[in-house]
């Protein structure tokens, strides 16, 4: 009998297929990724690290994992080559959520202080928020934006000074300009802090050097793989090298068990396509994709978060048009254009609601959109929403 799995799978391929995607933290991964991520490494177990990674280290808990420490050997090397970096890299992770426990349990104890961005200023929800291990494990202080939405350093100079954290973050997941990492790394010194990086959107840009590279300035950079690296869903941490036997024991046995082999087989052939140079004209791209579809809106008179974008994405605010983000999500998904609600800072409805939507140009550059393309979907979204508000008057 045949699988019904496989019909929900042929369903969302045609989905796929037939949709405009502006998820920012969503992109298409190559057929050689598919390959890896659907391969017989599924099957091996591989609980702790190649014996020779770290000094001290005891080795893999399983046998006939002489093939797979080589695969991860060389997933490292391949990731410190993508971002020039003498960094160690720790590739297990299996998510970006995974990798953010991890590195906050590398050097901190549950109840210490972490100053981060708040989830409607553009953090994520592993930053902080109540609802989450962040802010269940942790005492979490916020900076905040101005009334651009530009970060505020002002604000995370005083915060530090006067909550003293253990660890500053930097990095967003709905925040549309240039990080100065260098200024957050500044600060950090000057309390006595770490200083963290979450560059989970912007990797591709720092790979392509469209972003300043975090490299040298953080303690520790987390990162997914999916998103701006166009690779499979999981995430990695890099650590400055006098961190690593901390970082290596809180991913195992600290917060998992045994590594996806077949994911970390996926997250080294999106290295590789990384160190090419069609992937870094293919990030330069969606940097000039974002820049003009994100002009277009505030040609047609659109509120955008900062008034404008350095990366992958942008905020609509879509105050002053009365919808929310969560009826325009809706709406679009009708029409074929899929999105997702989001908060704006100063936000004045709920999560659920929202009164922003978030849009990315990585997912369509892959399928080959161009910048006319992106306008022309601008264009498609402003009949949307002008039809919506006239329903409601």
């Amino acid at each position: 009998m045949e699988s019904k799995v496989f019909d929900y799978i042929g369903r969302e391929q045609a989905r796929q297929n037939t949709t405009v995607e502006l998820i920012a933290s969503e992109n298409f991964v190559s057929d050689a990724v598919l390959r890896a991520v659907g391969s017989c490494l599924t099957n091996k177990y591989a609980e702790g690290y190649p014996a020779e990674r770290v000094s001290g280290n005891r080795g893999r808990y399983y046998g006939g994992c002489e093939i797979v420490n080589d695969l991860e050997e060389y997933c490292c090397a391949m990731w410190k080559k993508v971002f020039h970096t003498d960094y160690h890299v720790n590739v297990q992770p299996h998510s970006g959520a995974n990798a953010n426990l991890a590195a906050y349990m590398s050097v901190l104890q549950p109840g210490d202080t972490i100053l981060a961005m708040s989830l409607n200023n553009g953090g994520h929800l592993t930053h902080g928020s109540s609802v989450n291990f962040s802010g269940k494990l942790f005492d979490m202080k916020f900076y905040d934006v101005d009334a651009q939405g530009f970060i505020d350093f002002a604000d995370v100079e005083q915060k530090a000074a006067e909550y003293k954290p253990r660890l500053i973050l930097a990095g967003a997941s709905a925040y549309s300009r240039v990080i100065d990492f260098a200024r957050f790394a500044e600060i950090a010194k000057r309390v006595g802090a770490y200083f963290m990086v979450d560059m989970a959107h912007i990797a591709g840009l720092v790979a392509a050097g469209d972003h300043p590279s975090p490299f040298g300035l953080a303690d520790i950079v987390t990162t997914t793989t999916h998103k701006t690296l166009r690779g499979p869903r999981g995430g990695m941490i890099f650590c400055r090298p006098e961190l690593a036997k901390k970082v290596d024991s809180a991913v195992f046995p600290g917060t998992q068990g045994g590594p996806l082999e077949h994911v970390i087989a996926g997250k080294a052939v999106a290295a590789e396509e990384a160190c090419t140079e069609e992937y870094r004209e293919y990030i330069h791209a969606v940097v000039r994709n974002c820049r003009a579809m994100c002009g277009e809106f505030l040609r047609m008179g659109y509120d955008v978060v900062t008034g404008g974008t350095d990366n992958h994405l942008f905020l609509l605010d879509l105050t002053k048009t009365g919808l929310t983000g969560k009826a325009v999500q809706d709406e679009l998904d009708r029409h074929g254009i899929t999105l997702n609600k989001n908060c704006v800072p100063n936000e004045t409805r709920s999560p659920q609601q929202t009164s922003g939507v978030r849009i990315g140009t990585a997912a369509m550059t892959t399928k080959g959109y161009k910048e006319a393309d992106f306008i022309a979907v601008a264009h498609r979204i402003d009949a949307v929403l002008r039809e919506m508000q006239q329903s409601e008057t």
